[in-house]
């Protein structure tokens, strides 16, 4: 990997390495360990690799300038193969002003003007998507925030015994104990059961683990074809059967290792399959889309 962040700050042009930058060079240098590619392959490939969004978020301006200017005629490339036009100057100079009031309101619209503050605000302003992302997750799953950190990211195992507090005015207390996990059902699915203040609860989950093992996708390689750059999670797609599309035009988004990657189409066409939807994992080389 030490190798790689070198060869990623040679493509990338030697740039001061300070955040966000620093992650730029990070992105691409797990992107070359995933792919194994070397310095000339990645600029031989630039029209079509699926970098990391970061890489070309930088190529394109969107964080300035760096002081040795940008490698050409690599940024070149990549930025014509995706249609994108370069920032002219500070980026900062052509942003329009934000209107927070404005935003409020939409946010409290969209959720409840009991769960929007201004600091929901500010985050919602710097980081739109994580932010949506985040709401959509605590529509599905209530509020987590007092939940004690190891049992929201280690699932419970039978026997387990937590208690917390829901409700910032409220204060209720709450103890829940993980009583029994029944085994896999034919569709993937098992009922798990727990008590919640003494009171036994029943509820049927997806073993995703499960899931995953019985499906084998198809896999990228001939003509048309669209693969997934490296293992992650498909988190955006852009096309939907029926769709014309350019080639470098973007076809979906993969989340892999803390960096989004938008994977762009192969060729121009029109797409005749898409086998993923957003919420898939997915191995390097899967197929996500076809394109005749």
């Amino acid at each position: 990997i030490k190798r790689k962040y070198a060869m990623a700050n040679i493509v990338l042009g030697d740039i001061p390495k300070v955040t966000p930058s620093s992650k730029v060079v990070g992105d691409l240098a797990q992107f070359m360990v995933a792919q194994d590619l070397d310095v000339q392959q990645v600029n031989d490939q630039a029209e079509t690799l699926a970098f990391p969004e970061s890489v070309v978020q930088y190529l394109r301006g969107e964080i300035g300038i760096p002081p040795g200017g940008f490698p050409e005629p690599f940024r070149t490339r990549v930025l014509n193969s995706r249609n994108l036009t370069p920032i002219d100057g500070r980026p900062g100079a052509s942003l329009k002003p934000y209107d927070f009031d404005k935003s409020k309101e939409e946010l409290s619209s969209t959720y409840g003007a009991s769960f929007i503050d201004d600091k929901d605000v500010l985050s919602h302003a710097l980081y739109p998507d994580v932010f949506v992302a985040w709401k959509e997750f605590e529509l599905l799953y209530g509020d987590v925030t007092n939940l004690p950190t190891d049992f929201f990211l280690n699932p419970m195992v039978v026997g387990d015994e937590i208690e917390f507090e829901f409700g910032a005015k409220s204060g209720k207390k709450y103890a829940a104990k993980m009583t029994s996990i029944s085994p896999v059902q034919e569709d993937g699915k098992r009922t798990v059961s727990f008590e919640l203040n003494g009171e036994r609860w029943f509820i049927s989950v997806t073993d995703a683990t499960i899931k995953e093992g019985l499906v084998t996708r198809e896999k990228a390689g001939g003509e048309g074809t669209v693969g997934s750059p490296m293992s992650g999670v498909i988190v955006g797609l852009k096309v939907k059967i029926g769709d014309i599309v350019k080639e470098g035009e973007p076809v979906a988004t993969l989340s892999a290792m803390k960096m989004e990657t938008v994977i762009p189409a192969t060729k121009a066409g029109v797409v005749e399959r898409v086998l993923v939807n957003v919420g898939d994992k997915v191995e390097g080389d899967d197929l996500l889309v076809t394109i005749v």
